[in-house]
This record gives C-alpha cells, sequence and structure tokens, in this order.
C-alpha cells in the first residue's frame, strides 16, 4: 500500500516546522526569504485585475468573465484576495484544471496504456477534489494492480515497460534525468551513478502485465525475485549488482524462501501467484515516505514552477550538487511544512498564491531594463496551456457552450484533413476541438510542457483559424452580439478590454477603438469582431502574466 505519514509524525514534524518559522506564516516566510536573497528594486504589487486573472489561469485554468472582474473591481475589503484563492481552490474548475496540470505533467499526453483515458481523468480528479495528497496519489499509481478502484491509477505503468518506469519515475518524482546512467554513471554529474538508475529498476522489472482468463483483462502482477539486477558499465568490464534501493536509500535484501514458500496467494485464473515479496510495492511505499526528502523537494519544486514560472532548479529534472537550489532554506521550509501538511497540494498552493512574491506585478521595476529571473523580483511571463488558451477563448467569445458539446460518436473528425484544408467541415464537439488546440499549441507526446515556445504555425492559427474566426461572429449570447447591442463607444471598450483581457480599457484605447468603429460604421459587426481578434492575438491575452 502507498505510504501514508503518520499523524504523530505529521504533528511531530509540523511542531518543528511551525518553530522554524519564528511565528510568521508560510507566505511571509516566503517573502522574507526572496527579500533576503533578491538585489535590486522589486516590482510593485499588481494590481487587482492582473493578479484576478493571473489567479484563475493559475488556480482554475480559465480567466476570470467580465463580471467577475467586474464584482472584484468594485470590491474594496481586505480580505478579499485571500477569499479568492479559498474560493478558487474549492471550486470545479480547480479540480477540472489542475487534473489536465497534472494528466500531462505525468503522462506527457501519450496513449500508454489501456486504461480509457476519462478513466484516468476521473480518477485524478476525484484525488483532487477529496484529498489532493500528492504522496497517496503516486503510491497508489506506482502500486497499482488493476483490481478494484486502482484500476484508472494503473494509467501511469503503461504497458509495464521497465526503462521507462524507470526513467520517469526518476525524472517526475526525483528531480532527475537519469536515462544516461542506464549505461554508465553520468559523466558531468557526480550525484547520478548508474546504481541509482539500477536500484530503481530493481524494484521494477518483476512487474509484467497477465490476462485474467475469465474476465479477459489486463492486471499488473510481479514474478517472484530471487536474485539482485546485474549491471556493466559500457566503459568496464567488470559487472556489478544491486537489489532494489532508492538513490541515496538503502539496498533493500531480496528475502530466501524454502522452495513453493514465496508465495501468500496460488496462481488462479490465468493470474500467477502473488509472491510475498514484492519490490513494486515498496518502492510505493518508500519512495513517497515522508523521510525521502527527494521526493517531498521534487513536488515542491515542480509546484514552485506551476505558479511562479520557474522552479528553484531549472530544469526541473536536475536536481544536482552543480545545479543547486537558488533558494535553498526556501525549498527546505517548504519541503518540511509540505511534508508536516501530509502532502497537500491545495495548501501548497494556497501559501504561495498568498505570499506577495506570487502577487507581485510581470512589469519591470522603474528604472530596470531586465532583472535575474531566479531572484523573482519580478512575476515571470507564463504561457497558456493549450486547455488555458482553448477555455480562455471560448470564455473572452462568449462561446463557453461549446464545453458542453459532445462527440456525435458518429464519423471520426478528420483533424489533418481540417489542417490541410481539404475537410472543409468545423469540428463539433469539445474533445475535437480540444484535440486541434493540444496539436497547435501543445508539446509532441512524450516531451514534457514546461516553458513558452511559441512558433510560427501558433500564431498563424490564431490569426485565420476558420473556427476560431466563427466565434467572432454576431451570435445571439456571444460576445460580439453584446457588444452590438451596446451604444457608447465607453461601454463597448469596457465590455470588450473586461472579456478579454480582463481589465478596464485606458483612454487611449477607448479612443482607438471610438474612432475604428467611426471608419467602419457601415460594417460595425465586423469591425467588432476585428477589435476583439486584435485583443486575442494580441501577447497580453496569449499569456499569464
Amino acid at each position: 500500500m502507498p505510504c501514508r505519514v503518520s499523524v504523530i509524525a505529521s504533528l511531530l514534524l509540523l511542531c518543528l516546522s511551525s518553530a522554524a518559522l519564528r511565528g510568521e506564516s508560510v507566505s511571509a516566510a516566503i517573502d522574507r526569504l526572496i527579500t533576503t536573497k533578491a538585489s535590486g528594486s522589486r516590482a510593485p504589487a499588481a494590481d487587482d485585475a492582473e493578479f484576478f486573472r493571473r489567479i484563475h489561469l493559475d488556480l482554475a485554468g480559465n480567466i476570470p468573465t467580465a463580471a467577475q472582474t467586474r464584482a472584484l473591481l468594485g470590491d474594496k475589503s481586505a480580505d478579499k484576495r485571500s477569499r479568492i484563492i479559498d474560493q478558487l481552490l474549492a471550486s470545479e474548475n480547480f479540480a477540472e484544471h489542475w487534473t489536465n496540470r497534472l494528466s500531462v505533467m505525468l503522462l506527457e499526453r501519450q496513449q500508454l496504456s489501456q486504461v480509457p483515458h476519462d478513466e484516468w481523468r476521473a480518477y485524478l480528479k476525484k484525488s483532487l477534489q477529496d484529498q489532493p495528497r500528492w504522496n497517496v496519489l503516486v503510491g497508489e499509481m506506482i502500486a497499482a494492480t488493476g483490481k478494484g478502484e486502482s484500476r484508472a491509477a494503473m494509467r501511469f505503468l503503461g504497458k509495464g515497460n521497465h526503462h521507462r518506469l524507470t526513467e520517469d519515475i526518476a525524472r517526475l518524482f526525483l528531480g532527475r534525468d537519469l536515462e544516461c546512467a542506464r549505461c554508465h554513471d553520468h559523466p558531468s554529474v557526480d550525484d547520478w551513478t548508474q546504481a541509482h538508475y539500477w536500484g530503481l529498476y530493481a524494484y521494477l522489472n518483476q512487474t509484467r502485465l497477465a490476462t485474467h482468463s475469465g474476465e479477459k483483462q489486463s492486471y499488473f502482477v510481479e514474478n517472484l525475485a530471487t536474485k539482485k539486477v546485474e549491471f556493466q558499465s559500457v566503459f568496464f568490464d567488470e559487472k556489478e549488482d544491486t537489489g532494489p534501493c532508492l538513490p541515496g536509500g538503502k539496498e533493500v535484501p531480496i528475502p530466501k524462501f524454502e522452495e513453493n514458500q514465496g508465495f501468500k496467494k496460488p496462481a488462479a485464473d490465468g493470474l500467477p501467484a502473488v509472491p510475498k515479496f514484492r519490490p513494486r510495492e515498496l518502492l510505493a511505499r518508500d519512495l513517497t515516505s515522508g523521510q525521502n526528502h527527494l521526493f517531498a523537494r521534487n513536488c515542491v519544486n515542480r509546484i514552485w514552477a506551476f505558479m511562479m514560472g520557474r522552479g528553484f532548479w531549472m530544469p526541473l529534472d536536475q536536481a544536482h550538487s552543480e545545479n543547486p537550489p537558488s533558494h535553498p532554506e526556501l525549498l527546505d521550509l517548504l519541503e518540511r511544512q509540505f511534508v508536516a501538511h501530509q502532502f497537500d497540494i491545495k495548501w501548497l498552493l494556497r501559501q504561495i498564491a498568498l505570499s506577495a512574491s506570487y502577487q507581485r506585478s510581470s512589469r519591470l521595476p522603474p528604472g530596470e531594463k531586465e532583472v535575474e529571473p531566479e531572484n523573482y523580483r519580478v512575476a515571470h511571463l507564463k504561457g497558456l496551456t493549450p486547455e488555458q488558451l482553448l477555455h480562455s477563448i471560448l470564455r473572452a467569445t462568449g462561446n463557453e457552450e461549446v464545453r458542453a458539446q459532445e462527440s456525435t460518436g458518429e464519423e471520426k473528425f478528420d483533424r489533418r484533413g481540417y489542417f490541410t484544408g481539404t475537410n472543409k467541415e468545423l469540428p463539433q464537439s469539445h474533445a475535437e476541438i480540444q484535440a486541434i488546440f493540444i496539436q497547435t499549441f501543445g508539446r509532441p507526446p512524450g516531451e514534457p510542457e514546461t516553458g513558452f515556445i511559441p512558433g510560427l504555425n501558433q500564431s498563424l492559427f490564431l490569426m485565420n483559424d476558420r473556427l476560431l474566426l466563427s466565434w467572432l461572429e454576431p451570435v445571439e449570447g456571444n460576445l460580439i452580439h453584446e457588444l452590438a447591442a451596446l451604444e457608447e463607444p465607453g461601454e463597448m471598450a469596457e465590455t470588450l478590454y473586461l472579456g478579454i483581457l480582463s481589465r478596464p480599457p485606458g483612454e487611449a484605447e477607448v479612443a482607438e477603438l471610438e474612432a475604428y468603429l467611426e471608419k467602419n460604421s457601415k460594417r460595425a459587426s465586423s469591425a467588432l469582431g476585428e477589435l476583439a481578434w486584435a485583443l486575442i492575438n494580441s501577447t497580453e491575452f496569449r499569456l499569464n502574466h
């Protein structure tokens, strides 16, 4: 079973961590330790509109509605930002967005398993709604057999490829890209050895898929481990061996059993006997333990990067002594607190969101031309994920009903033909439309989606895509229809800017809109669509700032 931090251990950690905070809140400690390292002036706090858009995108995966932004700007209460954070963390949109976030991080958009994608998403979403404990979630995925409630969790294991799992577990849960260490010690990172790779591999090499003869379903089973794993460097003749072992941990001894005594359950229904010694279950327990600092630090670093635009170390899978964290004291503090709060993802997100460091403006401080990115003196710009971009465009243009549209289940939509122009049909279902956005704005399957990598194809899509342009035509209930019903240019500009850029327009922007509409008075609806098109194609809309 996956490891859960005991209540007593958690209380002890919480007491020790609270003492280390000197009576200040975690968010205040974040700001103190960020400020200590920052040299030079810092950007001021983001204004309400900038903060509101950012927190909606980061926690709910979408821009706020114009009505929500108006309400916020009219709210003079001192605690409105903390209330917004709590409301978003408790929302359905949070679970939906972070299901996307975690699924993309864990699977990198690969189709690895026979488990349906919808079941996998439902599993992640329920975990985020019920009890978003990172150690529990990861432990369930690694230990999954496919029986009962673990069926959906087994999607992470894919087809049980031992080397893929070894490398993915090291990258995603320990922050170590050990691919090179499969064949030799890492040539430039002394911390990463071949023994680390094969120690992880030894937890997994007995795992395989087997089919139940009656149910005709596949399950993950384990063979009985009887010896250590042998490995050999490509540079040396000597062979070495290891039992299951986490990097920096102690090797797990492989027990010896009398003949036929190593099993707790006999073979049945096409499934092999169940061994008493099951290394993969031990990996689920030991990897996610509160004593495994690499696991907790890696999660803190990834969540921090999601929220702040970069991690304490970058790249995210390069945690080693030659690439130290930018703020080691802060990382230590957040790691201890995260473990003390039982790996609660929502708790960690909330502490970061409450900090002045997160709520800083993305505009450079006065007199500064550039700042060191690792100092967090200014909020980092973040590219929108494909899902964030799609849902923000749908909300901005007043076409959110598209999210409820399901596939007819008839002929599969010809996506390739849509891109090449041979398919003149427009996609109808949300799934079809989202697949188009993922293909255009996402990374290829198997590559991590980190950083903002714009491309010419993305710009051309936003400017010319037939479906997107159709959303900018006046249809009852959408943005252009609403704008066309207004008479005052100031009202039009406010509705347009609040709806798309989540902020009021400036005086120059109102004047610009008025001049454009006056020039195109005979084609007012088209002109309004063009103004909306221009804002959607702006850097301000394309980025989370």
